[in-house]
Parts: structure tokens; sequence; C-alpha cells
């Protein structure tokens, strides 16, 4: 079995390095990948690369439609591997079980599940079944699609789960998650509502890596870095276009923001790291609360109580 070290060793890669460059000369042909929000921004361009190096990528968008559209636009003869696109609405707990079985009856190994989609600053608040839709969509989602894959992750001869959080995971409620509030019905901000929804992406991955602990399998959380994608278009007016134009010279590229998740899903250095958050291709250190052991097991036990109903 694995043993899970505590420092990954230096990348060789850093905030410049592209998708490309942190997957350039390996060969993924064999290897099956399930991607969330592979329709747009860093989503697309990580299932473009990890395609091009002969992986099979299965893409998941809001609708099929949408996932068809995506899977079209990266297909080209310089792909050496192939793209299955499926429709899965996230906001619909259902929909993941639906989407979680489909996976299951092409009867393969998950080499990588990477938890990408997410939806931020949603102006007013909105509510799915009695919870705040970023913490709903963002968190709990992919918590029900880890839980419904995590034995197609340990058939893999190395399974990764991989979960983009943020550094916006810094900007929370007085002690991370308000579990007295997650409807947030007792008050609302937009931005501390992502950021509490992004914390508990890195707590998963944190707990997560202890459940996998004995086994070859591993989880990891990640900072993309502030990348040009259309994530802000939910922002308030007067806040989406003076943020876009002030932060616009020190945005990423998208090949540049997916190149943290690809080196995550591809790379032999990382096969004993597990538990840990990145940023940049290298370890990073989140927040004391996002290595809060004792809040990430309160996390999980609540989580497990949201969505009883839809978990194996």
């Amino acid at each position: 079995m694995a043993h899970k070290s505590v420092e990954a060793p230096y990348s060789g890669f850093g905030r410049r390095s592209t998708a490309e460059d942190v997957t350039a000369g390996l060969d993924l042909r064999g290897k099956t990948i399930l991607l969330t929000g592979c329709t747009s921004g860093i989503g697309l361009e990580t299932m473009k690369t990890l395609a091009k190096c002969g992986g099979h990528v299965i893409g998941v968008g809001r609708t099929q439609k949408k996932a068809d559209m995506a899977w079209r636009s990266v297909s080209d003869s310089n792909m050496e591997g192939y793209v299955t696109p499926i429709g899965c609405e996230l906001e619909d707990f259902g929909a993941v079980v639906d989407l979680a079985e489909k996976v299951r009856a092409m009867n393969m190994p998950i080499d990588t599940l990477i938890c990408n989609a997410g939806i931020l600053g949603r102006p007013k608040l909105e509510i799915i079944k009695g919870i705040e839709k970023q913490f709903a969509v963002n968190h709990l989602s992919h918590f029900i699609l880890i839980n419904q894959l995590l034995d197609q992750v340990k058939l893999s001869p190395q399974g990764r789960v991989i979960i983009v959080a943020s550094d916006a995971h810094k900007n929370t409620p007085m002690g991370g998650i308000d579990f007295s509030n997650l409807s947030g019905g007792n008050g609302y901000s937009a931005l501390k509502f992502y950021g509490q929804s992004k914390l508990a992406n890195i707590l998963t991955a944190r707990k997560l890596a202890q459940h996998l602990s004995g086994t070859e399998a591993t989880a990891n959380a990640l900072h993309p870095g502030f990348v040009r994608t259309n994530i802000f278009h939910n922002l308030p007016t007067f806040l989406n276009g003076p943020l876009k134009l002030l932060a616009r010279p020190f945005m990423k590229s998208l090949s540049v923001g997916a190149a943290t998740t690809c080196y995550l899903a591809t790379s032999p250095k990382l096969v004993q790291i597990s538990g840990q958050y990145f940023s940049n291709c290298n370890m990073a250190n989140p927040s004391a609360l996002g290595r809060n052991d004792a809040l990430a097991q309160r996390l999980w036990e609540t989580s497990e109580n949201l969505v009883s109903d839809y978990l194996r």
C-alpha cells in the first residue's frame, strides 16, 4: 500500500507554466479521467490537454448539448485520446447519482476524478434543498459524486481525486463554515459564501485523504489562480467590471490556469502525496482553518447528513 509523504517534491514548474508544459512527454493512453465543468474555462482547457495526451476524458457539462459542443471544440487530428461527453446538472443531486450510475455502467476504473465545476458570486440568495446554492453546487454535489465513484477510483492502480478550490477560502465567516446558517437565511454575502464553499473543498480533500490512507488512491485540492474565465459573470455589475479591469494584468491565461490541475492529474512525482493543497504546481499552505482536522470531520459528518439520500 502507498505511504503518503507529507511534503511533495518541487515540481520544476511555477506560476507561468502552462498545461502543455506540465504534461509534456506524458502518455495517458489507458487512463480514464472524469472531469466536471468541462464546457468552458480551465475545465475545457484541462479536457483538451488530457485528451491530447492520450487520456479518455469523461467530460461533464450542465447539459448534454453543452457537453457535446465542448467535445467537438477540442476534437482534432492532434488528439491521441478521446472524450465521452455527458450532461449533468449539478444543482440536481439526483442527476449526480444518475451520472455516477452511467459511469459505473462503463465498468472501468476512474484513474482521476477532477471536481472542477463551480459557481461564484450569486448576487441574490438562491437555495437548493434548503442549502445556499454555492455551497450546494461547489461542495455538496461533488461530495455526492466522490462518494458515489470512490470504488471506481480505488480500482485504478493509483487513483486520484482532485478538487479545484481557491484561495478565496480565506474569506469565510467566523469559524470558517457557519453550520448554523448553511441556508443563508440568517444573513448572506455572495463572496463569503463562495469562500465557505471553497474551504469545504479543501477540507473534503483533507478528510478524504484520511479515508484513503492504506490504499493506493490519493486526494488533493488546488488553487488555480486568478484566471480569465466567465466565472465572474454572476457578480453584481458594479463589482464585475471594475474587478476584471483592475485584475486583468494579473490574471492567468486558461492554459496557465489549468496547469496545476493537469499537474496533479498526471505527475508521477505525486503518487504518494495526499491531503495537500497546491498552487502554481507546487504545495502551498491553506489557511489555518483549511488545516483544521476537527472542522474537516464536522464538515464530513454534516455533509453526509445533508445528502444521505444520495449516497451509496
